[in-house]
């Protein structure tokens, strides 16, 4: 009966809640009972919300802890610039007739395009659950993240976004004369960020720990 562990609750629908109806939010109230359904002692009354340099770390032991993570929706922006430009030209499309049939030679020039594109070296999404992997009887937040990797092809033509290398030019030139010379150039990770993770080390202790290295944010060919 003296065994404790730490417990952790997912507030995402209150904040949810919040951003909808501000006026509701009322806070968070984290209240401990004994095994008898009793208040418990003073010491745990109220919740950590941040990391004080000047705190004494016995201080802080074994007390509430509110973690948040969030997401600064890198990319929307452009998904949303691309989506309005399809529809002007939609709206341009239906208003003269005799531009469809050549408009449909674009699209299908354009399809192609996409294809290749598809296909070239990129950055696309790899979503980690840690429950998946068995890593959520240790780490308590994030419960998963996007950690993105790397994939598609490197050759000639070369758009900006492959973030190609003089080195990788070279290699792939040498390869299309000779296979056996070199391998063709490689898509990899260029540029990398870190992730926060809250987790129990060996002692059950819980801590939050800054990894380097844990996300994908630009690929290359090299």
């Amino acid at each position: 009966g003296k065994n404790s562990s730490w417990e952790s609750f997912d507030i995402h629908p209150a904040v949810l809640k919040w951003k909808k109806n501000p006026t509701l939010n009322h806070g968070l109230k984290v209240r401990v009972l004994s095994f008898k359904n009793k208040p418990s002692t003073d010491s745990v009354k109220h919740v950590r919300l941040r990391r004080d340099v000047e705190s004494v770390e016995e201080a802080w032991h074994e007390r509430p802890l509110l973690v948040t993570f969030t997401d600064d929706n890198r990319g929307s922006r452009t998904k949303r610039a691309t989506s309005d430009k399809k529809v002007k030209k939609n709206k341009k499309n239906r208003k003269n007739k005799n531009k469809r049939r050549k408009n449909r030679k674009k699209n299908r020039k354009n399809k192609t395009k996409r294809k290749k594109y598809n296909n070239q070296c990129r950055r696309k999404e790899l979503n980690v659950d840690f429950k998946a992997v068995g890593w959520n009887d240790w780490i308590f937040a994030p419960p998963g993240y996007n950690a993105y990797y790397c994939d598609g092809s490197c050759h000639w033509p070369y758009d900006d976004h492959m973030n190609v290398t003089n080195h990788a030019i070279v290699q792939d030139l040498v390869n299309s004369i000779d296979p056996r010379a070199a391998p063709k150039p490689c898509c990899v990770p260029t540029e990398l960020s870190s992730l926060s993770l809250l987790y129990t080390d060996e002692h059950g202790a819980v801590v939050l720990k800054v990894y380097q290295d844990m996300v994908v944010e630009g690929c290359g060919c090299r």
